[in-house]
């Protein structure tokens, strides 16, 4: 560990640098970079990573959930030596540079998560613990720990506020993630002013309620963050770790130290200069590094690159007999010999129960996929059947806390061995949606079950019938929702999911739906193709899930007096809109096109021209009589198709 002299001039460094990048672009937060500047030179000694390889495995999996101190982070990763030159810190917040307002992951090198939501990264290190506790259990020997890495998360008061962060502290404690170190930056200052004036609990007894360990320390004494940092790393204590950090925002600044005014805007070129000259930093100089500084910090370079070289040849050395194929396995996924189920034609199944058991194949198959239910998982199909429950297991109970659960998922994903999903009901989509968002924003490669798809929920009644759900999934960029009219289709719609290079959703039935033929290897890669085809077709049904059966036996129907109808399964509009007009218009030739589905239906005026689909909430009853109620029988949609050819 430097000397306090030392430390001091790291700790002045790093708070100048996020002070010149703010200010140069005229825009950011400088105030909490500049109070955790003192712990982040210290926890530059414990911090374990490779600049030179920010993909190593067994590195320490770092997180800021306050995203917003995005001058920090860059900074730290500039003097680490990462892929973050002193241009892109100059750049910081503008067009096409590396260092955009809040993190980015696989933006930036270095960028563990994509952050800035408040909460969701602390719910993310969670998630990092979960991934790094299962991976122990699979990889290490008696010989060899090859996963022994600990995962450090930095909040805010912002955080703790939010639910998520007390979601996946409970599962957090619950689990006893001894290998899971939170600090938390108490600032006790918010956008509008004085934490206090909306936070007034006792933050150390809500943790150690949660079975955390709490260590409270003056966040800008050397001695104690250096000794708080050092019991957390032991994991003596069994628990995950809380390190309370008293700070002053801003500190260092020479006339705003506390103020929240510093929060989110740039402090001024002369406070700047006032604070600089006051601990002996050139006045005139930006984004000034001294030399012996620089030196400090790029010592992580050599360092990780020693440690990475000592691992590595720790798996070369492993007997033989402790040898195994988990870590070739989960680090080259391989899907192509997944033993997917087989579904009689004409039974009657529920995609929700055909999904259960393509879960299980998959499962069987590659020893990385891991997931589980907010409490669900005899609803939702999702039990993975003998391979028991997390830490030794695959089965993740989640409990009812949909948040944390999708937050977690994200970094389970993120984490580098594992395909993770998670699960619960179609309208509880709305209490992960954030998650969900970030996830198709890093292109995480996972994936979220939902099943009780529609009004088909039945008797349960329009708080649990989701209307608007898809939506509003559909809306996001770089998300594919799936929602498979019957068990064939979705085996097919796994297959496609399990090779794009971004999140799936499964939007699945409660009730069960006939197994189609044509579906039986179907190629859905284009997001829809025609289920019945009819020469001379005047008109075009559309439709996903349930509602293609329905506008199939709405075709025979117009058959009968005459009108030629195709129908098209749409099981991923998200990929129809990809395959663009030439495949689009093959589809839907130059036919009357409506589109059935029992959801609010919005997005398909872009390919229809009209809709037959929900205009209101559900209601309670069978979920015959409410199919029939709101419109989706074979007569009603007939109809309406009658109409729009008339």
């Amino acid at each position: 560990m430097p000397g306090t002299n030392m430390l001091k001039k790291m700790s002045d460094t790093i708070k100048f640098l996020a002070c010149d990048m703010v200010q140069a672009a005229n825009s950011g937060h400088p105030g909490m970079p500049m109070g955790l500047s003192d712990i982040m030179s210290v926890f530059n000694s414990f911090y374990k990573h490779n600049p030179s390889n920010p993909k190593w495995l067994n590195r320490d999996r770092v997180v800021f959930s306050g995203g917003h101190g995005s001058s920090l982070i860059y900074s730290l990763l500039h003097l680490w030596g990462y892929k973050v030159s002193l241009d892109d810190l100059k750049n910081f917040r503008q067009l096409g540079s590396k260092t955009p307002g809040h993190p980015e992951y696989g933006h930036t090198d270095g960028i563990e998560v994509t952050t800035g939501p408040l909460g969701q990264g602390f719910a993310n290190a969670v998630g990092f613990a979960f991934a790094s506790k299962y991976a122990a259990h699979l990889l290490n020997t008696p010989t060899a720990k090859v996963i022994d890495h600990k995962v450090y998360c930095f909040c805010g008061d912002g955080d703790l506020e939010e639910g998520v962060s007390y979601e996946a502290a409970s599962l957090a404690g619950h689990h006893s993630l001894e290998n899971l170190v939170i600090v938390y930056d108490s600032n006790n200052i918010t956008i509008e002013g004085e934490a206090t004036i909306a936070l007034s609990e006792n933050i150390r007894g809500r943790f150690e309620s949660q079975g955390w360990s709490v260590l409270e320390i003056d966040g800008h004494d050397y001695t104690q963050i250096e000794n708080a940092f050092s019991e957390a790393v032991s994991g003596k204590s069994g628990k995950p770790t809380l390190i309370v950090a008293k700070t002053k925002i801003a500190k260092g600044s020479a006339t705003m130290e506390g103020s929240h005014h510093t929060h989110g805007a740039p402090l001024g070129e002369d406070e700047i200069k006032a604070s600089k000259n006051a601990v002996g930093f050139d006045a005139e100089a930006k984004f000034n590094i001294p030399e012996d500084v620089l030196i400090r910090f790029r010592c992580a370079k050599e360092k990780g690159e020693l440690e990475e070289k000592i691992w590595n040849k720790m798996l070369l050395e492993l007997p033989e007999r402790e040898k195994n194929d988990y870590l070739t396995a989960l680090l080259n996924p391989d899907f192509a010999d997944v033993a997917y189920p087989e579904f009689e034609i004409g039974a009657k199944v529920a995609t929700r129960d055909s999904n259960g058991k393509i879960l299980n194949a998959i499962a069987k198959a590659y020893p990385g996929f891991i997931g589980g239910s907010a409490d669900l998982s005899p609803s939702n199909k999702t039990e993975l059947n003998g391979l028991g429950d997390f830490p030794r297991g695959r089965n993740i109970r989640f409990g009812i806390r949909e948040h944390a659960m999708g937050a977690m998922t994200n970094a389970i994903s993120l984490y580098g061995l594992f395909r993770p999903f998670c699960s619960t009901f179609f309208v509880f989509s709305d209490y992960l949606k954030p998650a969900i968002r970030v996830a198709a924003l890093m292109g995480a490669k996972e994936y979220f079950v939902f099943t009780h798809d529609s009004i088909g929920v039945g008797e349960d009644g329009p708080t649990h019938q989701p209307i608007e759900h898809l939506s509003a999934l559909r809306a996001v960029p770089n998300l594919y929702t799936f929602r498979p009219c019957d068990a064939n289709e979705n085996i097919t719609a796994w297959q496609t999911a399990l090779n794009l290079n971004a999140p799936s959703v499964f939007v699945c039935s409660r009730q069960g739906l006939e197994v189609l033929e044509i579906s039986k290897n179907a190629d859905i890669s284009k997001g829809a193709y025609k289920v019945v085809e009819k020469p001379n077709a005047t008109l075009t049904f559309m439709a996903s899930g349930s509602e293609v059966h329905t506008a199939i036996a709405a075709a025979k129907l117009l058959e009968n007096d005459g009108v030629a109808t195709n129908v098209v399964s749409t099981p991923c509009l998200d990929l129809f809109v990809e395959a663009g007009k030439e495949y689009q218009s093959a589809l839907l030739g130059n036919t009357k096109v409506l589109a059935v589905e029992a959801a609010s239906g919005q997005e398909w005026y872009r390919f229809a021209d009209d809709v037959v689909c929900m205009e209101s909430f559900g209601a309670s009853g069978k979920d015959s009589a409410l199919f029939k109620q709101f419109g989706f029988t074979a007569e009603n949609v007939a109809s309406r198709a009658k109409a729009l050819l008339s």
